[in-house]
């Protein structure tokens, strides 16, 4: 009886190898005809074996890697990459003979067909998902030819070297900075401070690009959202300062400033739902009027000026204000310094004017930190509240007093107007309710 239940076992342990090898394959199957597909498109006005590959080469080619996977496992090592070579030698001569007769020097089909090899390699050593995703990424690539080599004939050399400078302070620098408490009391943190350096100078570079591909007029509500979501501070002082050289364009800058600040008080939302969704119930109401007489005074400037001149050098000037951005990361530091200092002389009195203090450049950490402290029980919801709105209100003002002072009147105008209603409006429902 024994033998009989472990011959069963073994036999259905067996049929489940089988099974799963057999998915493995048809994945691999279809990977290569996905990319075989697009290959095969590009080249179907040519007869029938003028193409050096297609929907079959690329099907079969993806087969052949997944199978030389599964021998590589049962005969030896080396199994594996005999197969690549041989694959590689029979593309290279095939498009060595397409080459001397087309004058097409491109290298990109041979690649494809290496990769599509190796994608079927991938299914069978158990990358499934990896192997779809980067045949997914490699057959957009490929169908994005004309697109591709168009933006990059228009790519401009300053613009180049602001991405390599963004991807420098963000990729590079960034992750060597310590994430800790430093300074007086631990208030400094030299990866958070940087990571908002980064925020301002991503917020101007978006900008940039949105403005080159949309225009103006889309481009600057594009990037107003996007800041809304990192840091519309960082794009109220950008903004502000390209009202002074451009007032033409001041009503479609005050509406993406007025854009970026309503966005953020949903964000709030988002964080106090995810840490302590007890204080939802009391923010919900008053965060919603205030995005409201935010959303309704951009919109209504939008289609007052909807028809009025809108000048693209001057919103596009340069793709990356890192000058801006270290000047507002100093101000988080000397903030983030004389908020502790706060702290340590008015105890756990001083909150409500330690969330004032830590709101003028940022609201995200005084957020999520109150939102953690009421989820705990050691901070009363009532408190937490009125806190964050209170972070987010100086917030607000310190915004408005960005654009009337380096915007000059005509932008502070019609950004601190809404934003005054946009607050009271807040903090009467927030008071009614408690």
């Amino acid at each position: 009886m024994d033998e009989s239940i472990k011959a069963a076992s073994d036999l259905s342990h067996l049929m489940n190898g089988q099974t799963e090898t057999a998915f493995q394959l048809l994945i691999a199957l279809l990977l290569g005809a996905l990319i075989g597909l697009q290959r095969g498109w590009v080249s179907r006005q040519q007869e029938a074996g003028a193409r050096v590959a297609g929907i079959r080469t690329y099907t079969l080619t993806s087969l052949s890697g997944a199978i030389a996977t599964l021998l590589a496992t049962k005969l030896t090592f080396w199994f594996l990459p005999a197969m690549l070579l041989v694959i590689a030698a029979i593309a290279i001569t095939g498009y060595r003979v397409q080459a001397q007769q087309t004058h097409n020097v491109s290298i990109t089909g041979i690649i494809g067909l290496l990769l599509t090899f190796s994608f079927g390699a991938m299914t069978t050593a158990g990358e499934l998902v990896i192997a779809a995703m980067a045949a997914v990424i490699t057959t957009i690539i490929l169908d994005n030819k004309n697109e591709i080599h168009t933006a990059l004939r228009k790519l401009q050399e300053h613009e180049l070297d602001a991405a390599l400078k963004l991807l420098l302070i963000s990729v590079v620098m960034l992750p060597l900075l310590p994430d800790e408490g430093l300074g007086p009391g631990g208030a400094l943190n030299p990866y958070e401070i940087w990571w908002m350096v980064v925020l301002i100078a991503s917020v101007s570079f978006t900008g940039y690009f949105s403005v080159r591909i949309a225009g103006p007029r889309k481009g600057v509500l594009f990037t107003s959202l996007f800041a809304g979501l990192s840091s519309s501070t960082a794009l109220t002082l950008h903004f502000s300062r390209l009202a002074r050289t451009s007032p033409a364009n001041v009503p479609l800058l005050a509406t993406g400033i007025l854009i970026a600040c309503g966005t953020m008080f949903p964000r709030i939302l988002l964080y106090c739902l995810l840490i302590s969704p007890q204080l939802v119930q009391l923010l919900v109401l008053p965060v919603a009027l205030m995005t409201l007489t935010l959303y309704l005074p951009a919109f209504l400037i939008s289609r007052r000026h909807e028809k009025a001149a809108i000048s693209q050098p001057a919103l596009a000037r340069n793709p990356l204000e890192l000058q801006s951005a270290l000047v507002l990361g100093g101000m988080l530091v000397l903030i983030l310094i004389l908020a502790e200092w706060l702290r340590e002389w008015l105890g756990d009195a001083g909150i409500y004017l330690l969330t004032a203090v830590s709101g003028i450049t940022d609201i995200d950490a005084v957020t999520l930190s109150l939102s953690r402290m009421s989820d705990a029980g050691t901070l009363n919801l009532n408190v937490a509240a009125t806190g964050i709105l209170i972070a987010a209100t100086v917030n607000s003002l310190f915004k408005a007093a960005l654009s009337m002072v380096i915007g000059r009147t005509a932008l502070g105008i019609r950004v601190a107007l809404p934003i005054i209603v946009s607050l009271l409006s807040g903090f009467v429902s927030l008071w009614l309710l408690l």
